[in-house]
């Protein structure tokens, strides 16, 4: 089921009743089509819980429009919007078993959406072969870890068969390798049943592996949406470029003249039909290659080696950050640079830059600068 937002808009007033409300969801328009697992991504308190909620029917919009389908839902009870929920902290009933926690939702159901007793035991086995408990229907919530609980709470959610399933930072209380296997099952089970879903993450990576689009939210404001690749690649504005990437993107007061892009004097790379003047320009980590005459010449810092990889730490008199990251294949990393950053000593290392990983923001305003006559 496709869900649209119209001017979607939430307002909250100010608990010190003094000034403006607070606005937490501003102007939100967005169409998710049928099937399809959508990030919404953001810091805290850039109003993606607020809303998810509005979504679901927790919270009444200030104002615009919500439709399921065709159908405007604006003002229906979450009841009965046929929604299902994913909350952070699982939510389970602790005296309750995994069988009972599952069927819960479904002995609440009242009229002619009320089941059989062996209807609600099909339903409730089916849910938990779906997400792999069905071999603990008997265990309760204390008797399983945290990825076990989450997976019950997404049981529970599918059990009634909902047109769209909303996820509220379901992972936030996992460790990092239950994190990973968690993500893959959600993006399993919801490929497997075309459920619309809904998952809000402040995890940049969370929301770029599982999701087919991501939306990303500062200050109840909505920045950008897209595939999560081409945001990546093609920020819209700084906030954009610097929320999403681990490492994050490396920062840099530059100037751009004559078409060359100058840092600190040198002239690291060209940028042909950009406007001349300030700018701010950032770097991605993977943007720099090791080269001895290259001509970004850099303070090292130290070489961390991760395997396949490797992260030069480096500083620069142009960067706005004190430390900086090179992510380079460890193969391309000289012996004598390994030593350097080993013995302690002031070592220097050169790069030479990837245009296509080099961007350019405006000082004031952050957003992004592109060449003459092209739009994005």
């Amino acid at each position: 089921m496709k869900v649209v937002l119209e001017h979607l808009t939430k307002r909250f007033p100010n608990r010190n009743r003094k000034g403006d409300d607070v606005i937490a969801v501003n102007d939100f328009n967005f169409e998710i089509p049928d099937g399809k697992l959508i990030g919404l991504l953001g810091p805290s308190g850039c109003g993606k819980s607020t809303a998810l909620n509005l979504i679901c029917g927790l919270e009444k919009p200030s104002d615009g429009r919500i439709f399921f389908g065709d159908k405007d839902v604006t003002n229906l009870p979450p009841e009965s919007r046929g929604v299902g929920m994913v909350f952070q902290n699982y939510a389970l009933y602790p005296h309750l078993t995994v069988r009972q926690n599952i069927l819960f939702p479904l002995q609440n159901l009242k009229g002619e959406d009320k089941l059989s007793k062996e209807e609600m035991e099909k339903r409730a086995l089916e849910a938990a072969e779906l997400v792999m408990l069905g071999e603990l229907m008997e265990r309760r919530p204390r008797e399983l870890s945290g990825g076990q609980q989450q997976r019950v709470a997404i049981a529970r959610a599918l059990v009634k068969t909902p047109g769209i399933l909303l996820m509220d930072e379901p992972l936030s209380n996992l460790d990092a390798r239950l994190r990973l296997q968690t993500r893959e099952e959600i993006r399993r089970i919801q490929l497997r049943t075309g459920i619309t879903t809904i998952f809000v993450t402040h995890d940049q990576e969370e929301a770029m592996s599982i999701s087919d689009e991501i939306i990303v939210m500062k200050d109840g404001v909505v920045h950008q949406i897209g595939a999560p690749q081409s945001v990546y690649d093609d920020p819209t504005d700084r906030f954009v470029a610097e929320f999403l990437g681990t490492p994050a993107i490396n920062i840099f007061d530059g100037e751009i003249k004559g078409g060359n892009v100058l840092l600190g004097g040198d002239v690291i790379g060209h940028a042909a039909g950009v406007p001349g003047g300030e700018a701010v320009i950032g770097i991605r980590p993977e943007g720099f290659k090791i080269a001895e005459d290259g001509p970004m010449h850099c303070d090292l810092g130290r070489v961390e080696v991760m395997g396949r990889d490797t992260s030069i730490v480096f500083t620069h008199t142009s960067a706005q950050g004190k430390q900086l990251r090179a992510i380079v294949d460890a193969t391309t990393v000289p012996a004598t640079l390994r030593e350097s950053a080993g013995a302690g000593s002031e070592g220097k290392v050169s790069f030479t830059v990837n245009p296509f990983k080099m961007y350019f923001f405006d000082k004031t305003t952050g957003e992004r600068i592109l060449p003459k006559g092209e739009n994005r």
